[in-house]
């Protein structure tokens, strides 16, 4: 079977105005007001406001031996750094995937997030190989937690700036913790109901009509035009009790509650793709647009682990793991939370520590060479704490932890080997205290992650965990969310 590597020039119609090496920001096909409709996207140009912008787009990988009748599915990650796609068919297997970073507008003195991302999206859509485009079922997109966006429910205009997923309002906290239960997910400053109930308090105005999106629900609002329409991952962090499958009590009885969006599972489908997104790309009329998921959740579901006890951790720049259980635990003293996934419940944590500490220490070709000399049977006497900065999430939440880096050994294999098993202990700690809280016990870990990478630490990993420790055969998040849109074309 033949597989290419295709750039994304010259594949559609171009504007003859336009140097057709640059590919065309979303101010080249669309009004931008127009584009924020409540129910069509217009293609109407903007000649006046025009912005042309050179994105980063990744090749594509196009497998062409395509038969006629295959169905294909379109998941799109939209993650803090770019944005991925994957296209794959029934069976898994990828058809074609590609890139993009953000584009870097700038409103003042700060990056007009709103731009960047609806323009990636359709830097997307006009990377996917027109020739795969007929054949496209579904599409879902996933995005970053808790980033938050407040639009008018009338026009869809944005009302503020996005809240990003790291963003926090502390002086909302004392009021959520007044209303939600003690340890609730959100009582914290990150929260999405802290940004709501920020906003609210600062900016609400009473005669406009408005409704929050998370990421993943404005990006999929773009193309299929339906305000108001969330997923119960991304709800979580705003209230959402998936459990019972509505907001509680609690949060309905405030006046903000009327903001809130509709909730469905995710991987639903919510409706088909607008006429003029639908004939601009070449996508077919039965195309149809699924709720999405959160970033890390999609890159679970990646991974395909399906069983109770099977987990995930990701080891980037930061740590974080997820473990499916049949039962749901929650407790914001450890910084613990439980998404639901159909009839089980996806608990986990991420932790401060991670590969951002290693990259202050050595660099990436020290850390192979150092590695390799590395024994993982052994166990490292050093006691270690990597963090980069002051304050711990998980398994400890501990806003004042202080990074514990010392002694230093003379060695460097030694120091980097105190590291890798240090970190091994805090994912240890981890899974032990989801154990301990009520989570199904761990019996098999998939890693991903650029720490996945590392055969040693993986080994070092199985004996500091006494687990089995593999990679996963899939790790990114967009070919999540491209399993979250079969299902939702096949409900």
């Amino acid at each position: 079977m033949l597989v290419c590597q295709v750039e994304r020039n010259g594949s559609r119609p171009q504007n003859p105005d336009v140097d057709n090496s640059q590919v065309h920001a979303i101010g080249d096909h669309y009004n931008a007001r127009k584009l924020i409709s409540r129910t069509s996207i217009s293609n109407a140009l903007d000649k006046s406001a025009r912005t042309i912008t050179s994105l980063r787009a990744g090749k594509v990988n196009m497998d062409v031996d395509l038969e006629g009748g295959d169905k294909l599915y379109l998941g799109m990650d939209f993650g803090t750094s770019g944005a991925r796609y994957a296209m794959i068919d029934k069976e898994g297997k990828i058809r074609a995937e590609g890139k993009r970073e953000y584009p870097l507008y700038m409103n003042e003195e700060t990056v007009d997030w709103i731009k960047s991302w609806r323009t990636t999206l359709f830097g997307l859509l006009e990377d996917i190989p027109v020739s795969l485009c007929p054949a496209v079922a579904s599409v879902s997109i996933d995005g970053t937690s808790a980033t938050t966006i407040i639009v008018d429910s009338k026009t869809g205009e944005h009302l503020c700036e996005p809240f990003l997923y790291n963003q926090s309002c502390p002086e909302a906290l004392p009021i959520v913790k007044a209303i939600a239960p003690p340890n609730h997910t959100v009582c914290s400053g990150s929260s999405t109901l802290c940004k709501l109930v920020s906003w609210w308090s600062s900016s609400y105005t009473p005669n406009v009509s408005a409704v929050l999106l998370h990421q993943a629900d404005w990006l999929l609002w773009l193309l299929h035009g339906k305000l108001g329409v969330s997923d119960y991952n991304n709800a979580l962090k705003v209230g959402y009790d998936p459990e019972c499958e509505s907001y509680p009590p609690w949060l309905i009885s405030q006046p903000y509650s009327s903001v809130l969006p509709v909730v469905q599972a995710p991987g639903t489908a919510i409706g088909s793709m607008t006429e003029n997104i639908r004939t601009r790309f070449g996508f077919p009329k039965d195309c149809v647009i699924c709720t999405g998921t959160t970033d890390s959740i999609a890159a679970f579901l990646a991974a395909r682990a399906n069983q109770p006890g099977k987990a995930v951790t990701s080891l980037g720049s930061t740590l974080a793991i997820k473990l499916l259980s049949t039962k749901r635990v929650e407790d914001a003293r450890f910084g613990v939370y439980s998404h639901r996934l159909d009839d089980k419940w996806l608990v986990g944590g991420a932790s401060n520590t991670g590969g951002a500490v290693l990259r202050q220490i050595f660099t990436d070709d020290e850390l192979v060479k150092l590695s390799e000399q590395i024994n993982p049977e052994e166990a490292s006497p050093l006691d270690y704490y990597p963090l980069q900065d002051i304050g711990e999430r998980f398994p400890v939440a501990d806003p004042k932890m202080e990074p514990r880096l010392h002694p230093r050994p003379e060695s460097d294999v030694e120091y980097l080997h105190g590291i890798l098993e240090s970190i091994a202990r805090i994912e240890a700690k981890g899974y032990n205290l989801l154990k301990e809280l009520g989570a199904t016990p761990v019996d098999e870990v998939f890693t991903a992650g650029g720490g996945s990478k590392n055969e040693k630490w993986i080994k070092i990993r199985e004996r500091v965990l006494g687990r089995p420790v593999r990679k996963a055969l899939q790790t990114e998040a967009a070919y999540g969310a491209a399993l979250l849109a079969m299902k939702g074309a096949s409900l």
